[in-house]
């Protein structure tokens, strides 16, 4: 008997993992912070606040638009406005075998890659660049609830076009919170499983 619970107790929690991945299911929340490793000269600090949403087209694949805005500086230099705005995808990579240990259990393995229209104005008139803003990075979702999940993940990002500077890259580090919102349909299939 008390096998019988253990095994129910492990499929409801692997039911409730998977469920807020579904077809149909929406994220919303965003990347609340980001430090920045500049690879170009003058590197320093950088501080951005990215919202986000997205519609699961498909199970563990999401779609939608995100707007970016954040300021950064390096001593000695101008302080920089950064802006953009346009659309990601996120893929979550289903889980491994048995023998996962916990933190595994409760989260997913995810690839991010966005593009849009975005970049970088100095605050008194120096080098800016404007254009393609492109990102892509491998990340990590930790379900502190059913549908509630923390973010961890590294992405280069980079810009390219027009301005002063024509094309910048550098590589941040994103912490982010999403909530996952469960349409009708993706409920009545928790239920009967």
């Amino acid at each position: 008997m008390k096998k019988l619970l253990i095994t129910g107790a492990v499929a409801l929690i692997g039911i409730t993992a998977n469920a807020q991945l579904q077809k149909g299911n929406i994220m919303v929340g965003g990347e609340l912070a980001a430090a920045n490793f500049g690879l170009n000269e003058g590197a320093g600090y950088r501080f951005e606040i990215t919202p986000q949403a997205a519609f699961f087209v498909q199970d563990n694949w999401a779609v939608g638009p995100y707007v970016r805005l954040g300021f950064a500086g390096a001593k000695g230099s101008d302080t920089q406005f950064n802006y953009g705005v346009g659309a990601l995808s996120r893929y979550y990579f289903s889980p491994g075998e048995q023998g996962v240990d916990n933190l595994l259990r409760h989260g997913r393995f995810f690839v991010e890659g966005n593009a849009g229209i975005g970049g970088q104005n100095a605050s008194n008139g120096g080098d800016s660049a404007n254009g393609l803003d492109l990102g892509i990075g491998p990340g990590y979702t930790y379900f502190v609830t059913p549908d509630i999940g923390l973010d961890a993940s590294v992405k280069l990002n980079g810009n390219l076009g027009f301005g002063n500077r024509g094309t910048t890259s550098a590589i941040d580090f994103r912490l982010g919170l999403n909530i996952f919102l469960p349409q009708k349909r993706a409920m009545s299939n928790i239920k009967t499983e």
